[in-house]
């Protein structure tokens, strides 16, 4: 019987030495965490901040929604939801490779449609020094997004539904995209030493050029300046709304810059992901509180509008450079955007340039002071061309977006009529209310 049995084990270890031997050359061939392990991190931080920054789209929403009157919170809602779905199609049909075509070098090349990696990608077949092109789709995505929602709240209560949205299929499919390749891209501004890490300029002053060429083709709301040059405030219809929609949008802004380091497999990289957190979140609170201040001592009363405006610019101010300064750094950068939005939207307002959520002040203005602020911290940045980025992104954005809106208004209209301006955009163009109870029977 134990002969038996030793014949049977050593037959046993017989059979299984191929099956050892073709499990250790497995073993052998896959590629350990060392060499996967930064693709998968990185796609997995492009996941998660797309998350957030995606959730910005809420916070636009809210935003806008608590700044306008109740008879035209229905309208913005719908741009707000239209506009990100647009911008997704748009981006997929032709943004993504016209911004990231590859080895490019020059000022724009029209791309096609982004296609995935194929359903369970080998590793031997994946960019595995950077990430899955789903997730930096969809991370560059929600940024494109972001930049149509600025244009959507500053010329909020007079602008047409479908022309608002066709400029939107323009601004996402190509402005945008052609633009942002100069710096993101490879092409000539990013040749030329420029810097935006998180894109006060790409992003965000992108979106106020094109805010304010619109705001000048389509006018002041109806009441908004006397015959005398007088200002008079028109409210918005939930400041408790507009509250949540900053609180949003802060939130949101970890993933716009805590991702914009496209990295998440060292140590370092995650060390400064953090580090991008706490800047961001100083920022935002220096500017908030600066705006608190300012408006008391200006106003003798402190102003929420101006309060949630002046998180939002610090928000904006340190996104060009969110990683090289200082905490300390940061409270000053973001504290010079809240200074920026309470002496802007009175200026503005001088000029006659309407814009109904302060979107030109947070995100021009703002995003142009970041800009320059990245010299501060960054030693390979230079104010020359950090000046040249902001005004090539300024004359492009500017003039196609007042070319664009010249034709539009040509061809089917821009603004709503008087009387549907003064009993609101819901009911005329979409013919429902956000607050039906409360409207007058």
């Amino acid at each position: 019987m134990k002969r038996f049995m030793k014949t049977g084990l050593a037959a046993g270890a017989l059979i299984a030495l191929p099956s050892l031997a073709l499990a250790q050359d497995a073993a052998e061939a896959a590629p350990g965490f060392d060499e996967i392990g930064p693709y998968i991190m990185t796609t997995l931080l492009f996941c998660m901040a797309g998350f957030l920054v995606f959730f910005m789209a809420a916070g636009f929403a809210m935003l806008e929604g608590g700044l306008v009157r109740s008879k035209n919170v229905t309208m913005q809602m719908t741009k707000n939801i239209a506009l990100y779905s647009i911008a997704a199609i748009m981006y997929w049909l032709v943004g993504f490779n016209t911004m990231y075509p590859g080895d490019f070098n020059g000022f724009f090349a029209i791309g096609g449609q982004t296609v995935l990696d194929p359903v369970g990608v080998a590793a031997a077949d994946a960019a595995l020094d950077y990430a899955s092109v789903g997730s930096d789709f969809f991370f560059q995505l929600v940024f494109v997004a972001a930049t149509a929602s600025i244009v959507s709240g500053a010329l909020a209560e007079r602008i047409k539904l479908w022309p608002f949205l066709i400029f939107v299929v323009v601004l996402t499919g190509f402005m945008y995209p052609i633009s942002g390749s100069w710096q993101w891209g490879g092409g000539w501004l990013s040749e030329a030493g420029f810097s935006d890490f998180a894109g006060s300029t790409v992003v965000h002053s992108v979106g106020g050029w094109a805010a304010l060429a619109g705001a000048i083709v389509l006018g002041p709301r109806l009441g908004k300046y006397g015959k005398d040059g007088k200002v008079h405030p028109i409210p918005g219809s939930n400041l408790a709304l507009a509250t949540l929609g900053t609180f949003i949008l802060w939130l949101g802004w970890f993933g716009f810059n805590g991702g914009s380091q496209l990295a998440m497999g060292t140590v370092g990289d995650v060390s400064d992901v953090s580090r991008i957190f706490a800047n961001t979140n100083m920022a935002a609170a220096s500017g908030s509180v600066v705006a608190l201040i300012l408006t008391q001592v200006l106003y003798k009363k402190p102003d929420l509008t101006m309060v949630l405006n002046g998180a939002l610019a610090g928000l904006v101010s340190i996104t060009a450079e969110p990683l090289a300064p200082t905490l300390f750094g940061a409270l000053w950068i973001g504290a010079v955007g809240g200074v920026i939005v309470v002496f802007t939207v009175p200026m503005l307002d001088k000029f006659k340039i309407d814009d109904v959520v302060g979107a030109i002040p947070v995100h021009l203005v703002a995003g142009i002071w970041g800009t320059i602020a990245v010299v501060f911290y960054n030693s390979d940045a230079s104010l020359g061309t950090q000046l040249m980025g902001i005004i090539a992104y300024g004359a492009f954005t500017f003039v196609a977006s007042l070319v664009l809106w010249f034709i539009i208004k040509a061809v089917m209209g821009l603004r709503v009529d008087e009387e549907t301006e003064i009993n609101g955009l819901d009911m005329a163009e979409l013919g429902m209310e956000a607050y039906p109870e409360f409207s007058k029977t």
